[in-house]
This record gives structure tokens, C-alpha cells and sequence, in this order.
């Protein structure tokens, strides 16, 4: 198993806190209080070995922006789709799950684990080709929430959307063609979000493979929205129906 880098401060705590597998931490040995205390403390309650090392041996490990501090971890262990139905079944909930097609920029996929650890996703399914996985970028990105929220990697996303069909989810895709408002989405059931590619959307197979299509309506001159603001705003937009939804439930 290949070794990778975590960096940065929130990263970090967040690996130690989730009980990740940590191999060593590398602290810049000018970092002694805030967070690099933290990250002592936690390490040592640990068994966790912590070496003290110049800024420039930290520059050279290639990990990103590391803020004085990184963490040699194994190799990221991406999910399976049970993994995904077992966490929604755990909490008692519908699942809800953000399926991503083809989305390539590293911080858009960062940003949107993000956003669905704070929004109730159960769990992110990206392809294996031709899309970013999981680097020190999208962890750094996602500020630690990927040790939070499951990443299942598949081969193919349409076969992925019918075995998810089959196990009672309804599909459904942004567009822009036959799309319905996004607020008019129903949200209260077993549901799969799915985003595009940042300039392409949908593949022509996926979005025939969704049960509805929703779009953001725009007021302005600019088109469109950023992947991970869009996938943001309808994440949110699910987590607040079904939050609605459970209010109104004797």
C-alpha cells in the first residue's frame, strides 16, 4: 500500500479525531502552540510519532499547502456501496447520496464532501476515469470531511445509478432541457443526487438514466454556477425538505 501525505492543520486533527490509520507527523519545529499543541496531545494519546522538522524539509514533501504540519497515512480505502446504505440505515435515515459524473477539478470535489458532511449525505460515488479521487488536494479541500463522508469509486456510473434504482432510489440529475425548479423537487425519499462535469454536465447515458432532472433557475447575466456552489445549494435544498418534513411527522 502506497503511502500519502495529509497537510494542514484542520486535516490532521480531523484524521486523528476520525482514528485514521496515521503512520508518522511531521511538525515544523518553529510550531508550538494553537493547533500544533493540539495535534501533540492527540498524537501522544495515541501512540502516534511526532518528529519535529524545518519548514523546507515540510516544502519538500509535495503535500500542498501544509500550514506546519502533514501526516504520513496509507493510501486512501475508498468505500463500497454497502458501506454507504449501512451509514443511512445506522442514522435511521432515507439515504441520500451525491453522485458526481465526471467532475475533474480536485477542489470542486473537495468542496463538495465539504458541504455534504454538513448537509447529510451518506456518502459521494465518483467514477474511476476521466474524474478527480481522492489526493492530499481534496482532502486538504474538504478540511478534513472526507474522513467523515464515504467515497465509493466505481467503474461504470450508469450501471451504478440502476443497482442504486434497484435498492429503491430515485435519480436525480441537474440539466437545464425538461428540468424542473430545484425547490420543486420532492426530497423526502431514498434519493441520489447527481452533478456533472464542470463545462460538459451530464453525460447524454446518465441523464437518461435519472428519473428527473432539476435545474437553479439564474437572474443573471453569468449562465451558470460553479459544480461544487451548485451542488451546495442543492444539497442544502434536500437536507431542508427533509428537516421540514420531519417537523411536520407526529
Amino acid at each position: 500500500m502506497s503511502q500519502e501525505w495529509i497537510a494542514g492543520k484542520n486535516p490532521v486533527i480531523e484524521a486523528l479525531k476520525a482514528d485514521r490509520k496515521i503512520e508518522r507527523i511531521m511538525i515544523a519545529d518553529t510550531s508550538k502552540k494553537g493547533a500544533a499543541q493540539e495535534i501533540r496531545a492527540l498524537a501522544g494519546k495515541k501512540g502516534i510519532v511526532v518528529q519535529e522538522v524545518s519548514k523546507k524539509k515540510l516544502d519538500e514533501l509535495d503535500a500542498g499547502v501544509h500550514q506546519g504540519v502533514a501526516a504520513a497515512v496509507p493510501a486512501y480505502q475508498y468505500a463500497g456501496l454497502d458501506d454507504l446504505f449501512r451509514k443511512a440505515e445506522k442514522q435511521n435515515e432515507d439515504p441520500f447520496f451525491l453522485v458526481l459524473d465526471g467532475v475533474e477539478d480536485p477542489h470542486n470535489l473537495g468542496s463538495m464532501i465539504r458541504t455534504a458532511n454538513a448537509s447529510g449525505v451518506h456518502g459521494v460515488i465518483i467514477p474511476k476515469r476521466r474524474a478527480a479521487g481522492v489526493t492530499h488536494t481534496v482532502v486538504k479541500t474538504s478540511a478534513g470531511a472526507v474522513e467523515y463522508v464515504p467515497v465509493v469509486r466505481v467503474t461504470n456510473i450508469n450501471k451504478t445509478l440502476d443497482e442504486l434504482k434497484d435498492k429503491g432510489l430515485w435519480i436525480a440529475g441537474t440539466g437545464t432541457e425538461k428540468a424542473s425548479d430545484y425547490r420543486q423537487m420532492q426530497a423526502d425519499m431514498p434519493l441520489a443526487l447527481v452533478i456533472g462535469n464542470e463545462g460538459k454536465g451530464l453525460s447524454r447515458l446518465v441523464k437518461e438514466a435519472c428519473d428527473f432532472l432539476i435545474e437553479i433557475p439564474m437572474h443573471g447575466p453569468v449562465t451558470s454556477l460553479n459544480a461544487s456552489v451548485a451542488g451546495g445549494v442543492l444539497m442544502y435544498e434536500v437536507l431542508r425538505k427533509r428537516q421540514e418534513k420531519g417537523r411536520q411527522t407526529p
